[in-house]
């Protein structure tokens, strides 16, 4: 059964850095994603890494963005260097392509300009 915990976020001023991490059960070797659902807008992609580590991200958020994975601790991580203030939204983990029936409840990622 599947089950994400998603942790990490918080208020960070622009030009610092964040770490998120997401803590996952039952994903069974599959590759794993980060999304994001900012205020008013749909969920969207922000990157991923396959179960042989191979990563990618979003076109548009590409050189900030950096997905990885501890395979001992089934954890993902995505860590945000540096932050803009567009990237406030709620960040998601979840299977690639993603389980649409489960989400987790995200964690909130809020940056001040």
């Amino acid at each position: 059964q599947l089950e994400l915990v998603e942790s990490g976020g918080g208020l960070v001023q622009a030009g610092e850095s964040m770490r998120l991490s997401c803590a996952a059960s039952g994903i069974n070797g599959r590759a794993m994603a980060w999304y994001r659902q900012a205020p008013g807008k749909q969920r969207e992609f922000v990157a991923r890494i396959s179960i042989t580590g191979v990563t990618s991200v979003a076109n548009t958020l590409r050189g900030r963005f950096t997905v990885a994975r501890d395979y001992a601790k089934n954890t993902v991580h995505l860590q945000i260097n540096p932050l803009k203030p567009e990237d406030t939204a709620v960040y998601y983990c979840n299977t690639f392509p993603p389980n649409t029936n489960y989400w987790g409840q995200g964690t909130q990622v809020t940056v001040s300009s």
